[in-house]
């Protein structure tokens, strides 16, 4: 694995501008030093410094203005490579950097996405400028519900609106350039199935009529609630009206979340280098307290799931760079970076605290930077639950076929699973299966190939042409049976695969009744053991591209294969399931294959990175 180093980075991968950017701004942070950091962060101070230096270096106005709008400036792109990877170093060095980026990302995307060119090239006038910017969807009573919305724009009788109505948890309302507010127009009807009076306008922060009442947050960055009193829109300020306004915030999200997963990389590899060099430099009871085997255990542990969440998010880049109309593969890929690399940062987060224990919470560590941090990340830009939910309609075309779901199922049918067992929920599978006499003169389908990795500097204009988000269920995927293929002579490769097996067993021969699919309690378990394949996947890809060692590779599949077996006691237990769908649930648990000689290799790699970064004082 090759953690993040400010003192010896790798970007090579990246244009000179970009380079420059990087670079820059590491010495910016590195030459402010640690105590300036945290006392910032102490004190909640607005991050005026920072971003006096990103409108010098112009690092918004580079990477966030698209080519379009760039006015022929060759550097200029919305470039979903370098956007991350600015992403992880922000949240290397804390998360509300990160923040004011993350959200100047969201609301920029309702803008980049509208045909209101006067709009664009004002935007792009405010990145030159060193703006930024804020997503106006949230409201207090209605969280980021884009069904409903309290903002009302009535007419003024003379061609315009008058916007009235209040918004809450919006990232930069304070300060922002422009912030992209949605709401709907007075008297259209409302409901999931009515869009027709949506609407996406932009308003100035600094207007009168717009009322900042406070930060809803105790916090370094500003998370504003602000009501707009008798705001003026005219159709000028218009970005979106009707369906195109809904289309708008998913889509918006869809790109901005993605970003989330990288800042959990980058915090999480910041709290790494200072807990090894601690544990690895102190003495206790006459041993270094990396030499006790529980905190072996879990460092590298830490160790193995920080490589996990870097080189599943390397993949997805790819993913989401390659995303087309024919190809939307990465709305998966983007759901599960958002909300499975978060949670994995939690959970790293919490191991390398009890290794550390009450140096974590002392006033010179990054460490107290990052926990409050990692504990929102999951639950920012829709939660869990509602990723997991996004996530579910990709399952069937994912897990039981990679393109033609009237072939579902042959691929997996296994001996003893007679043909009548499958259900309702792949009923088009089951007539194709009895249909096929004998099975294996079905032509096999042809599955979309896996992208190629994607660091070129071009820009990437679908996110922004992303159309309206319904048929996820019909989206195709790659064979990923054919990436775990590849490694499974690795042990705990081929343990997962049975796991696999053992899932869709209870998916097909167990089915979930019309009543257990209404149960979000329910299905979120599901959920965890369909995404733990698919995170997986991207895992096996990736390690393939960058040479990743078979001692890391098997000892990521360890813990994979006890996370999976973990949702599978947790499915077990729950109530909705009948006793036969309760034994095919304990069917997919599975023990690791473990292996000493193995572990300890990962374990020296793990602890040489022990003095090697240390923040400039």
């Amino acid at each position: 694995m090759q953690l993040f180093n400010p003192h010896a980075p790798d970007f090579e991968e990246f244009d000179e501008e970009t380079r420059r950017i990087f670079d820059a701004t590491i010495a910016f942070f590195e030459g402010k030093g640690k105590a300036w950091l945290l006392q910032q962060h102490r004190d909640r101070v607005w991050y005026d410094e920072f971003l006096d230096f990103a409108r010098a270096e112009k690092v918004f106005a580079t990477f966030l203005t698209p080519a379009a709008q760039a006015d022929g400036d060759p550097n200029k792109r919305w470039d979903e490579a370098r956007i991350a990877t600015y992403s992880q170093i922000l949240g290397f060095y804390g998360m509300s950097y990160w923040y004011v980026w993350q959200v100047s990302i969201l609301g920029l995307g309702p803008i980049w996405q509208s045909g209101n060119e006067p709009v664009k090239r004002r935007t792009a006038a405010l990145l030159d400028d060193g703006a930024i910017f804020a997503f106006g969807l949230s409201e207090k009573e209605h969280g980021a519900d884009v069904y409903t919305s309290d903002m009302v724009l009535t007419s003024d009788g003379e061609g315009g609106y008058l916007a009235n109505g209040g918004k809450y948890y919006i990232g930069n309302g304070n300060a922002a350039g422009l912030v992209s507010v949605f709401g709907r127009i007075e008297g259209a009807p409302t409901g999931p199935k009515a869009q027709d009076g949506y609407v996406f306008f932009v308003a100035d922060s600094g207007h009168p009529a717009y009322k900042l009442r406070k930060n809803v947050v105790d916090s370094q960055m500003y998370v504003a609630a602000f009501d707009l009193e008798d705001y003026p829109v005219a159709e000028s300020d218009i970005i979106h009206l009707g369906s195109e306004a809904f289309d708008a915030a998913i889509n918006t999200v869809n790109v901005g979340k993605f970003n989330i997963g990288f800042g959990a990389v980058g915090a999480v590899e910041h709290a790494w280098h200072e807990a090894i060099t601690h544990a690895d430099n102190r003495v206790l009871f006459d041993r270094r307290v990396t030499e006790f085997s529980q905190v072996r255990a879990l460092f590298t542990e830490s160790w193995v799931r920080l490589a996990a969440m870097q080189l599943y998010s390397e993949r997805a880049i790819d993913y989401m760079r390659s995303g087309s109309v024919d190809d939307r593969r990465y709305l998966l890929f983007n759901a599960i970076e958002k909300m499975s690399v978060s949670r994995q940062g939690a959970k790293v987060y919490d191991l390398i605290a009890d290794c550390i224990a009450a140096r974590g919470f002392e006033n010179d560590m990054y460490y107290p930077v990052g926990m409050v941090a990692m504990s929102g990340l999951p639950r920012l830009e829709g939660t869990v639950h509602v990723n997991m939910a996004l996530a579910l309609k990709f399952m069937k075309s994912y897990l039981f076929n990679p393109t033609d779901p009237s072939l579902a199922l042959l691929a997996v049918r296994k001996p003893g699973i007679p043909d009548a067992v499958f259900g309702p929920m792949f009923k088009a599978s089951r007539g194709a299966i009895r249909a096929a006499t004998p099975l294996v003169q079905l032509p096999a389908p042809t599955s979309p190939a896996v992208p190629p990795r994607r660091r070129e500097p071009v820009d990437d204009a679908f996110l922004f042409q992303q159309g309206p988000t319904q048929g996820l269920g019909k989206v195709a995927f790659h064979d990923w049976r054919a990436v775990y293929a590849d490694h499974d002579y690795l042990p705990n490769v081929k343990i997962v695969l049975e796991q696999v097996d053992a899932l869709q067993a209870f998916l097909g021969a167990t089915p979930l009744d019309k009543a257990q699919m209404r149960d979000l309690d329910l299905l979120l378990v599901v959920g965890d053991l369909f995404t733990t394949v698919a995170y997986g996947d991207l895992i096996l890809q990736q390690a393939g591209i960058a040479g990743t060692g078979d001692d890391l590779v098997d000892s990521i599949f360890e813990v994979l294969v006890a996370d999976i077996a973990g949702h599978a006691l947790t499915l077990s237990n729950k109530s909705a399931l009948n006793s036969s769908q309760v034994n095919s649930a304990r069917g997919i648990i599975r023990r690791p294959d473990f292996n000493a000689e193995r572990t300890a290799r990962v374990w020296n790699e793990a602890r040489a990175t022990a003095g090697t970064y240390e923040m400039n004082q």
